[in-house]
């Protein structure tokens, strides 16, 4: 999976979040650099469990979506004559 792309913001605001997590947790005190390469280990394995599940759950969203919309045009369908 490619390294995740995080805007400078982004990545400020989590490693701030995993210097506290880790700090309060632990008690361990982590760099800026520790905190990132954490991060960078994170989002490339557990990143892509989360990516995938999400596209499995699109993927039945959809799903569901066109079931719908066929039991939909169905009931558009006009009886025929006998």
């Amino acid at each position: 999976m490619a390294k995740p792309d995080f805007s400078p913001e982004q990545l400020a605001a989590l490693v701030a979040a995993v210097q506290k997590h880790v700090d309060t947790e632990y008690d361990v005190k982590l760099g800026r650099f520790e905190a990132e390469s954490l991060i960078e280990f994170m989002a490339g394995t557990v990143g892509a469990l989360h990516y995938n599940r999400g596209l499995h759950d699109a993927q039945a969203l959809f799903a569901r979506q066109v079931e719908s919309l066929g039991d939909a045009i169905y009931q558009l369908e006009r009886p025929v004559g006998s």
